[in-house]
């Protein structure tokens, strides 16, 4: 029975083992196919991504072409900028420059104009008087007082002579305070132009102006204030300005030698027949020196606008350079970001065509898992038909057991309610005993609680004895310290004793010093009195010396304004006075010899510092000439060493090939260049030597004409054979050569033609036959040219000939 049912149960739990493998089957295939159709929409959405991610990083990447070609033109207008700018710099730089250079010529011309350089000493000295307000009615030199046109400013100065230094005044006085200013300042000889007494000229030649070459008359071609013309005609008005000399010449004769006149060129025909002339600098005069400052202010303004603008089109291009490298740097950070844009495309497109191959390699292997399963299943399905028939069977054989066991049980029964009162007495045993363990228990602790107790007790008493030990030593120790302080306390009082004696005896001294200060205090108010006589007495000494010290001080001031001399000046030209009388003498001719010498230039200082100002700056000038000299010097020094170099190795390798020329031209012989000063290369002289087959060695000037023209032909082929030039024209340079010659030259000419396109001008036969193209020209008709052409070659290939 017990067999039967245990089968039964096996049966049972197989059965329901089995029941739950299924289901495990089922949930399992049923979450492969979940799985396998999310992972297949999602390998799906995979590809999309991949598709999307393609398309994309295509359009990156064809956006990256687009941004090179783009960052590749921003750099090229950058460099065209950048060219700009450094251009612009450029011509900044260089009109600065202009700009320094003019102002420092029209500084120098205003100053040589303000200090009237070129001026005689007179003319000098009155204009700086005029200047300073000393003499009136000075209205200025000649050449200050007119305005010449560049085309007759040789002329007109020419004209003037000494008069350009004439001084122009409003009155005669004026003149004579003139006169007698330079008189007394031994300032030289004037000549003035008084306005009031002045008149204009008449010039009684009117048909001169109908002459050829006539420019016009002086006082015609210089402009000036209304005021002064009277002045200009009486200076020009019969001065006749020509356009040369012989038109000049032609005049005077026609006139008979009685007009005065003059060249733009600066000759000079006088009245009479006498002739002045020669070469005339048209930058050193006066009259062109004042041409000179207005044309250079004009210059200089017209480069300071050019400069103005070169500066903004500096500013303009560098600002045009700036926009251009923020542009370059802009479009170089968008290529990076589509550099970096194409690289994350790149990422993620690696990235999903992993994951597509992952999720393929799971669905293959959640494919092969679920045709597993399903064989699982179905085995499972089988088994279990199996295991229920088996059940069937067994749950027969169960039943007829079932009642067999009732019967059984209720003969167990009694048995059963048996051992249950004995294990109710057994349980009530348990407890009494569980009460005695218990109180058993409590006895003991509370026997260890007593020892402790008693133990502790015992610890308390040895620790108080311990106690009562310590403090009976303490109180010992404080004993012998009191003990100790009174000992030192009775020291104390004697000393204290002995110090107050020592205090008495003090105040015993005191009292004695006291009166001896007493004493002291009366004798210093006695020498106070004194001191304050004596004060008294210093003061009055002191305002002496004061006094004096004004008197000395009035005296040295006068000595100044009088004399002009410090103390240690008088000092040092002092003497001693034999009489008072013969000083006074003494006294009088100084002051006469003073006077004589006229007045004080007080302007002395501010013309130094004018002048030293402009000695200055012209040593400054000059030396940066030297250093540009130097500078320069040391260029040409480099160059023309490079060129005694260059020269040495060309005219070796050109003298090598003149040998070689000269005998395959000759048919052997020999020839040489060679220098007159091998020491001065590049200043000497070139001698040329050459030996023609079977004569003797002779220079160049010894041959004749056909050999020297031979020999030229041969050192031109050498300088063309060392230095080919692509193109070369040659005009009848065999014509002195006889026929022989002709057809070696023609020969040796078409060598040449590996390296040089000839083009030849020439009558001989010779050289045109060994000509490529003949070009010839001819007039039939009259005034009517033709051009003729021969191809020699096309020629030869239509004949079958051979050259």
């Amino acid at each position: 029975e017990t067999l039967e049912t245990a089968s039964a149960a096996e049966a049972k739990a197989l059965l329901s083992a089995l029941a739950a493998a299924a289901q495990e089957v089922l949930d399992r295939d049923a979450a492969l196919r979940q799985t396998l159709l999310e992972e297949e929409r999602q390998r799906e959405v995979q590809e999309e991504d991949r598709a999307a991610a393609q398309a994309a990083l295509k359009d990156a990447k064809a956006q990256r072409v687009a941004l090179g070609n783009t960052v590749s033109g921003y750099a090229l207008r950058l460099e065209q900028r950048r060219q700009r700018v450094q251009a612009g710099t450029d011509r900044h730089i260089k009109l600065q420059m202009e700009e320094h250079a003019l102002q420092s010529r029209l500084q120098m011309l205003s100053e040589m104009e303000t200090l009237y350089e070129g001026y005689s000493k007179a003319v000098k000295l009155v204009m700086g008087e005029a200047k300073r307000g000393r003499l009136k009615g000075i209205c200025g030199p000649v050449a200050g007082l007119i305005q010449v046109p560049d085309a007759y400013a040789v002329a007109i100065e020419t004209a003037l002579g000494g008069a350009m230094q004439h001084i122009v005044v409003e009155q005669e006085e004026d003149g004579k305070a003139a006169i007698e200013s330079l008189k007394r300042r031994e300032g030289g000889r004037g000549t003035f132009l008084p306005l009031s007494a002045i008149r204009p000229a008449e010039f009684q030649f009117g048909a001169v102006t109908q002459e050829p070459g006539f420019v016009g008359l002086g006082d015609g071609l210089v402009q000036c204030e209304r005021k002064y013309q009277a002045v200009i005609s009486h200076l020009l008005g019969r001065v006749v300005v020509a356009e040369d000399l012989d038109r000049a010449i032609a005049m005077t004769r026609k006139y008979h030698h009685r007009l005065k006149i003059v060249t733009l060129d600066g000759q000079v025909l006088n009245p009479g027949g006498s002739m002045t002339g020669g070469s005339a600098s048209r930058s050193a005069g006066i009259l062109s020196r004042a041409n000179e400052l207005a044309r250079l202010k004009i210059q200089l303004e017209t480069v300071r606008e050019d400069l103005a603008k070169a500066a903004q089109a500096k500013e303009t291009a560098q600002r045009e350079e700036t926009a251009a490298a923020y542009e370059l740097e802009t479009a170089q950070e968008r290529l990076r970001t589509q550099e970096n844009q194409i690289l994350q495309i790149e990422t993620r497109q690696t990235a999903l065509n992993q994951q597509i191959t992952d999720l393929q390699t799971r669905q293959t292997a959640q494919r092969a898992e679920l045709k597993q399963m399903e064989a699982r299943s179905a085995q499972i399905e089988q088994e279990t038909a199996q295991v229920r028939t088996r059940i069937e069977t067994l749950e027969g054989a169960a039943a007829a057991l079932r009642a067999e066991s009732e019967a059984k049980a209720r003969g167990r029964g009694a048995l059963q309610e048996k051992l249950e009162a004995v294990q109710a007495e057994i349980a009530l045993e348990n407890v009494a005993l569980a009460a005695l363990e218990a109180e058993r228990t409590t006895l003991e602790q509370a026997l260890r609680e007593l020892e402790d107790l008693k133990r502790e007790m015992t610890g308390d008493r040895a620790q108080q004895e311990k106690l009562l030990a310590e403090l009976d030593e303490h109180n010992e120790t404080l004993s012998a310290q009191i003990l100790e302080q009174e000992q030192l306390l009775q020291t104390i009082q004697a000393e204290n004793s002995g110090r107050q004696a020592a205090i008495d005896r003090l105040k015993e001294e005191r009292l004695a010093l006291e009166a001896k200060r007493t004493q002291t205090d009366k004798a210093s108010r006695t020498q106070n009195n004194a001191l304050l006589e004596l004060e008294r007495t210093v003061s009055v000494l002191e305002q002496k010396k004061a006094a004096a010290g004004m008197e000395e001080q009035q005296i040295l001031e006068k000595l100044w304004e009088t004399y002009e001399l410090s103390h240690a000046g008088a000092s040092a030209q002092r003497i001693t006075l034999e009489s008072v009388p013969k000083a006074v003498r003494r006294i009088a001719e100084l002051k006469k010899s003073i006077s004589a010498l006229g007045n004080i230039n007080l302007d002395a200082i501010e013309e130094f510092q004018r002048i030293n100002e402009r000695y200055t700056y012209l040593i400054g000038q000059r030396d940066d000439v030297a250093k540009a000299q130097k500078s320069l010097k040391d260029i040409i020094a480099d160059i023309t060493s490079e060129m005694r170099r260059i020269f040495s190795e060309q005219f070796t390798v050109i003298n090598q090939a003149f040998g070689e020329t000269f005998s395959a031209l000759f048919g052997g012989g020999k020839a040489a260049l060679e220098l007159e000063d091998p020491d001065d290369i590049l200043g000497c002289g070139i001698e040329i030597r050459v030996q023609p087959p079977g004569k003797a060695l002779k220079i160049l000037s010894l041959l004749s004409g056909g050999e020297k023209a031979f020999v030229a032909i041969a050192l031109y082929f050498a300088i063309l054979k060392v230095r080919p030039t692509p193109f070369c024209v040659m005009d009848e340079i065999e014509a002195a050569l006889d026929d022989a010659n002709v057809e070696r030259f023609a020969r040796y000419l078409r060598q040449m033609c590996r390296q040089t396109q000839f083009i030849v001008i020439t009558h001989r036969r010779g050289t045109m036959e060994e000509a490529d193209v003949l070009y010839g020209v001819t007039m039939q008709e009259q005034g009517v040219s033709r051009l003729l052409t021969i191809n020699l070659n096309d020629v030869e290939r239509e004949l079958h000939l051979a050259k």
